[in-house]
């Protein structure tokens, strides 16, 4: 499934690119992305959906944690692949509960490896995504819960024999 998910990611991305370079709708961008893998699989499917409807929905919010991390640079001259990349994980990060913060930051960074549209484009969304975590995690914005996910929830502890409404 990991590799699954990376190429449907590396998808999500084609999908951005397309959106960015043609005026053109959503669905038009992304039919054609859709192999007849993907589209066998309905999970597979919906995760390429929601993430790229995700993204797009959500796009202002996202470029504003951009600009506001990458200080020297405007948005313009930001290689498109990797602005796509940092949005696409961004969009994890914020809205997507069930998956872990290092997942979609090292799958970020692989997927710039592999798009690599500069010579640091790996270590520049690295960095980038590492301050924008740090910023959301401090804030309190980043809302994951589950195994080898980030708990916000409030735990309530105890002394030992105390008897609490919730379970530890």
């Amino acid at each position: 499934m990991k590799t699954y998910r990376r190429r449907i990611r590396e998808k999500v991305i084609q999908a951005l690119h397309t959106l960015e370079l043609r005026e053109t709708d959503l669905a038009t961008a992304t039919n054609w992305l859709i192999t007849p893998e993907i589209a066998r699989d309905s999970n597979a499917t919906a995760f390429f959906r929601e993430l790229l409807q995700c993204i797009v929905d959500n796009k202002k919010e996202i470029d504003g944690y951009i600009a506001k991390h990458t200080f020297n640079w405007d948005m313009n001259r930001i290689a498109i692949i990797d602005k796509n990349i940092l949005r696409m994980a961004l969009a994890e990060l914020l809205h997507f509960e069930d998956i872990p913060p290092k997942v979609s930051i090292n799958e970020a960074i692989e997927i710039a490896k592999k798009f690599n549209s500069t010579d640091k484009s790996s270590k520049f969304v690295n960095g980038i995504l590492d301050a924008i975590f740090n910023d959301l995690k401090s804030s309190g914005k980043i809302k994951k819960c589950g195994r080898g996910l980030i708990d916000n929830s409030k735990t309530v502890r105890v002394k030992a024999g105390e008897q609490t409404g919730t379970e530890q």
